[in-house]
């Protein structure tokens, strides 16, 4: 009897110790440390190579950071998740056999010893994807993850222009803003700020920050943008934003609204401004090197030109650093192509095909509204951008909206993201009907 009475039952009568059935298992909390891991995988995604520093960087020691960068990241994801509990994924399962062309078309060896340091790059890349798995619950965790990294990386952009703004604008570029403290390029400054002004802007409209704190990321971001010229980093950022609110306006009042204040407003900058955003638009270019894609067509023209094997054409010819005959290819699809062949084209049209067909099945909701924002900035960016076959932002982005598309999470919708409700409540112990008499 004293035992039944321990348990809480009523003596000589059932043992109902832990039969909670109203009581659902809460989601496990995600730990601080993941998000050092998911900037140490942004940090790796950076590159090397970019624009003249005030300071010389040796391209070795930047390569020795980066790579650091992602030994530590898959390290930290190990330590967090040492019994390697990972959660089913379509994206990420389908980046691991994309290292399967990789890995066959760098084997002989004929780019080099450094095609298979890149297949070894990408495979602590979608391995330490796999350990971070774990904590793809649908929220908007690793969004705010995403949005704190690449803001710093602006930081760090903006001082640059600050200290030096010569260097920051310099002639070779155009007078476009590169990265005067780390060599980054005006296409990757113009992504990131396209990604964070984005996301912010969705957040703002699901109440999940103050419209003073997206204040602080937006104008800043936006000004960066401006000084890129990067059409197409502002082009994925538009319609990303079309896409993303679009999938709200029958549902939220707030994104309704957005909605119409943006048309308008854009409509009259058009009207007021037309001469001058077709001069920033144009970037002094004349209309038969806008046409060709800066330069862009003629590399194309050439790698399909050019005589392949069957195995070249299946496989590919081993990943590398995205050329062709010593220019860049700027396109992800033909990229992927010369490096991994028609397999690799089949499995990166494979995991975007499913993301985005996953985010149209989903009710809508804010975290549905941010994977469409970003599976279709990256959609629009690979026709002028490579790095959907490799480790890249690229990669992140999709693998962010591949987190805020688990099934059965707990999703907020943007009519009550940041509203306490029911839900939010401690579900209560339920009293046993011998208590209550």
């Amino acid at each position: 009897m004293g035992g039944d009475l321990m348990r809480g039952g009523p003596p000589n009568g059932p043992d109902t110790a832990g039969a909670r059935p109203e009581v659902e298992q809460r989601p496990e909390a995600t730990p601080k440390a993941v998000g050092i891991v998911w900037a140490l995988l942004g940090l790796n995604t950076l590159g090397s190579a970019g624009a003249k520093t005030i300071l010389p960087l040796p391209r070795s020691l930047i390569q020795m950071a980066t790579m650091g960068a992602l030994v530590s990241a898959f390290a930290l994801a190990l330590a967090l998740n040492l019994r390697l509990r990972i959660r089913p994924s379509a994206f990420v399962f389908l980046l691991t056999l994309l290292l399967v062309p990789s890995v066959i078309s760098s084997a002989d060896l004929e780019g080099g010893f450094g095609a298979l340091f890149r297949c070894f790059r990408f495979a602590l890349f979608v391995g330490t994807l796999w350990l971070l798995s774990r904590w793809w619950d649908g929220g908007m965790t690793f969004v705010r993850h995403h949005i704190r990294m690449y803001f710093a990386v602006l930081v760090l952009v903006a001082a640059g222009l600050v200290v030096a703004p010569g260097t920051a604008r310099p002639e070779y570029y155009g007078g476009r803003l590169v990265g005067a403290l780390w060599p980054l390029t005006p296409p990757q400054i113009g992504q990131y700020a396209a990604v964070i002004i984005g996301l912010t802007v969705l957040l703002t409209l699901g109440r999940l920050t103050t419209g003073a704190n997206a204040a602080m990321i937006i104008v800043p971001s936006l000004v960066l943008l401006a000084l890129t010229h990067t059409r197409t980093a502002t082009l994925g950022l538009i319609v990303g934003l079309v896409l993303a609110i679009g999938s709200l306006v029958l549902t939220s009042a707030a994104a309704r609204r957005f909605f119409a204040w943006t048309v308008v407003c854009a409509t009259v900058a058009t009207v007021a401004l037309s001469s001058a955003l077709q001069a920033w638009f144009m970037r002094g270019q004349s209309k038969e090197g806008l046409s060709n894609l800066t330069g862009r067509a003629k590399v194309w023209d050439a790698l399909l030109a050019a005589p392949r094997t069957t195995g070249e054409k299946v496989f590919g010819t081993g990943l590398g650093d995205k050329s062709f005959g010593g220019l860049p290819i700027d396109n992800s699809w033909l990229a992927v192509y010369h490096e991994q062949g028609l397999i690799g084209i089949t499995l990166v049209a494979a995991f975007i095909g499913i993301l985005g067909g996953v985010a149209l099945l989903r009710p809508p909701s804010l975290p549905r509204a941010c994977a469409i924002f970003l599976i279709s900035y990256c959609a629009m960016s690979s026709y002028t951008e490579a790095g959907l076959g490799d480790a890249s932002p690229y990669l992140l982005h999709l693998a962010l909206a591949a987190s805020l598309l688990v099934p059965g999470a707990a999703a907020p919708s943007l009519a009550t993201a940041g509203v306490p409700g029911p839900a939010a409540e401690v579900p209560r112990r339920r009293i046993p009907r011998w208590a209550r008499r």
